[in-house]
């Protein structure tokens, strides 16, 4: 009785099996669900996020078995939602980055990626108003964020030629166009990330002077932006997070060879509407940042451990962190 059962069950899973070795391939293949990701952006897109966009519309995360989401920052910020498991993936930056591992318990999030490889942002400021470099600052007005992060960066790189930090006139930073607020006497002086505020300037033809942070002091030179994830899915889906990288790394380096038709791509992807009428400022920009993403790095995304603790270090010396948190907060192991 048994073995008759046992014959019966084996013919059952052999037709089974001709059954479904009979079902057309391309049947298979849309039965064959994507895992879902979301990604949230740090601010409205823009050519930081180009390669996200490249590798959606290239088909890279399909091919990956993605199907990836690209959605807006709530209020609370991108690192929140992150942490809470609402996205898998967020942009922040190290320094601001740093008040999310600054506590008792630290928020779930790993920095992943390095999305560009160097700090590229600086103070703008009119041409001939002598702000040329940080001592010029002194006596002038800066529009400021009230960052104390930001404040002791620019204290600091004062301090270096002498200055005085505290001969500088602080204003609340509104501006959406730094550029056109420096043409209207606005403002002396204005933090900018360089391939945007600082192209914008060229794009507007808008005179400037202009000095990185990067170019004053080594410690400066952070990680700004980097792509996060939450750490209970870098646990729980290594795979997955590996196969997300591994598809953002293509379309950045479609990004960093094909600059142009990648920020066409970034301009269609832009659900937001936010990029249009400013695609002459977009292009110039993608052109600029395509020597970015990658630099003098093996490859994108790759967080150097020295770099990255050389700032931290820098933030606990200087009492901007209550916790020494270097070697906490990135990982390389899921890169390509």
């Amino acid at each position: 009785m048994i073995k008759r059962q046992i014959r019966r069950a084996a013919a059952a899973a052999a037709a089974v099996t001709l059954t479904f070795s009979m079902v057309p391939a391309a049947f298979a293949d849309e039965a064959e669900e994507l895992t879902k990701i979301t990604f949230c952006l740090d601010w409205t897109p823009n050519t930081n996020h180009t390669g996200l966009y490249a590798a959606q519309a290239l088909g890279y995360y399909e091919e990956a078995g993605l199907d990836v989401q690209i959605v807006q920052p709530p209020e609370n910020g991108a690192v929140l939602m992150c942490a809470a498991g609402q996205a898998e993936f967020a942009v922040d930056a190290q320094d601001t980055m740093a008040a999310s591992l600054d506590l008792e318990e630290p928020l779930g999030v790993t920095a992943v990626a390095a999305i560009l490889q160097h700090n590229t942002s600086g103070i703008l400021s009119r041409a001939g108003d002598g702000i040329d470099s940080p001592a010029g600052l002194e006596g002038k007005v800066y529009s400021t964020w009230e960052s104390p992060i930001e404040m002791a960066m620019i204290r600091y790189c004062m301090e270096q030629e002498g200055a005085d930090f505290d001969k500088v006139t602080l204003i609340p930073n509104d501006i959406t166009d730094e550029p056109a607020a420096l043409a209207a006497n606005q403002t002396d002086a204005v933090w900018i990330f360089y391939g945007w505020g600082g192209v914008n300037a060229e794009v507007e033809g808008v005179d400037c002077d202009y000095w990185n942070f990067s170019d004053i002091s080594p410690e400066l030179d952070y990680y700004t932006p980097v792509l996060l994830a939450n750490n209970d899915f870098l646990e729980e889906s290594p795979d997955t997070a590996k196969a997300f990288l591994e598809a953002t790394a293509k379309g950045y380096a479609y990004a960093a060879e094909h600059p142009q038709e990648a920020a066409d791509m970034l301009i269609d992807g832009d659900s937001t509407g936010s990029l249009k009428g400013a695609e002459e400022l977009v292009y110039a920009s993608q052109e600029w940042l395509s020597g970015q993403y990658i630099a003098d790095a093996e490859a994108w995304g790759v967080i150097d451990p020295e770099r990255w603790d050389a700032f931290y270090g820098w933030l606990y010396e200087n009492g901007l962190t209550a916790h020494d948190l270097t070697g906490t907060g990135f990982s390389n192991e899921y890169l390509p």
